[in-house]
């Protein structure tokens, strides 16, 4: 049955879907698409035989995943090409703030809803890529950011107690339920709040201004970090660490033939730059070898590592210098000379 013509309950129950959860869902793409011998992680280049099978195995094992690796070394281009493993579409009870489940709802909306309408109940669905959640973790991050809070104008309207779940302002992770959950800087997170996610971690409770919640939410949460951030601006608390299953170390590209095809790939060039612009290949390696050597010199913090982003913006850099140049002189194409280098 095709999903257009699934709007209720009564159809969700007579098509093939089944109810599973978001860790179960990645699993078994991951299978699938393993099985096939498609590439999981496509454009994704250098972690063939490193961080691939690492990831692999902790989406396999239905772990929350920590990607801990030095600045530019794709970690967030990862957690975002997890998407590919929902499925296409997913069912909500329609209305639902926190996706619910129309086979499992844990919302009290969601299970009055179909309480009072059965089989009637109206049913959304949510495509794959609206299924991803990001935050970057800042010092000025609060619960009622991350978890909720409590609104009185709700409860106020309703003439409910602030104790009534029915007067909560749902945050970014209730409200990404179902979803992939991604929390970039860990470490940078207030001791606080890193207590209330390894609360919703280990027991689905969501705890606001003193009143419990039991809110058995179902995500996979993706944390990120960087070894230096463990010592210069926090840590990751011991009950948190604790809870993420796989802790996946990430690394700079081992050849210059990867780092070219990742600079290839990632810079932002028109039509007009390509076919205008011709690029030696001497070039590229000399652009490449200068991060190589840096992320090896006594001159540079080898905490901070030398990011990959240097490479594609002096590329692009590159690329420009040589345009203008052809643009100033009345000439239609060009080509990269040592001397653009300086620019770059």
């Amino acid at each position: 049955m095709k999903i257009e013509n699934i709007k209720t309950l009564s159809d969700l129950k007579k098509s093939s879907y089944v109810s599973k959860s978001i860790k179960d869902e990645l699993r078994h793409n991951l299978r699938e698409k393993i099985k096939s011998g498609k590439p999981v992680f496509e454009g994704v280049h250098g972690f063939e035989n490193t961080v691939i099978p690492e990831l692999e195995r902790a989406i396999l094992s239905r772990h929350n995943i920590n990607l801990l690796g030095l600045r530019g070394q794709a970690k967030t281009r990862l957690a975002r090409k997890m998407i590919e493993l929902l499925d296409e579409y997913m069912p909500i009870v329609e209305g639902s703030e926190i996706n619910d489940d129309p086979l499992n709802p844990i919302s009290r909306y969601a299970k009055e809803l179909i309480a009072e309408k059965k089989d009637e109940t109206p049913i959304g669905w949510i495509h794959r890529n609206d299924r991803f959640f990001e935050k970057l973790a800042t010092p000025d991050v609060t619960v009622a950011d991350i978890i909720g809070d409590v609104d009185p104008i709700k409860a106020a309207n309703l003439k409910l107690s602030y104790a009534d779940d029915r007067v909560i302002h749902y945050g970014m992770i209730p409200r990404a339920n179902r979803c992939i959950f991604v929390i970039n800087e860990l470490p940078d997170l207030q001791a606080r709040i890193q207590v209330a996610l390894f609360n919703i971690l280990q027991e689905g409770d969501v705890q606001i201004r003193g009143y419990k919640v039991r809110l058995p939410l179902d995500m996979q949460f993706v944390f990120t970090a960087n070894p230096e951030d463990y010592t210069n601006r926090g840590s990751i608390v011991t009950p948190l660490k604790d809870r993420i299953g796989s802790q996946i170390l990430t690394h700079y590209p081992e050849t210059i033939e990867i780092a070219r095809m990742i600079t290839g790939q990632e810079a932002k060039l028109n039509e007009i730059q390509t076919n205008s612009v011709y690029v030696p290949s001497l070039a590229k390696d000399i652009l490449e070898q200068i991060s190589f050597e840096a992320r090896k010199s006594e001159f540079i913090d080898s905490k901070s590592g030398v990011s990959a982003r240097m490479s594609i913006t002096a590329y692009e850099n590159l690329i420009s210098t040589a345009e203008r140049r052809s643009l100033k002189l009345g000439i239609e194409k060009t080509s990269v000379r040592f001397s653009s280098s300086w620019a770059g």
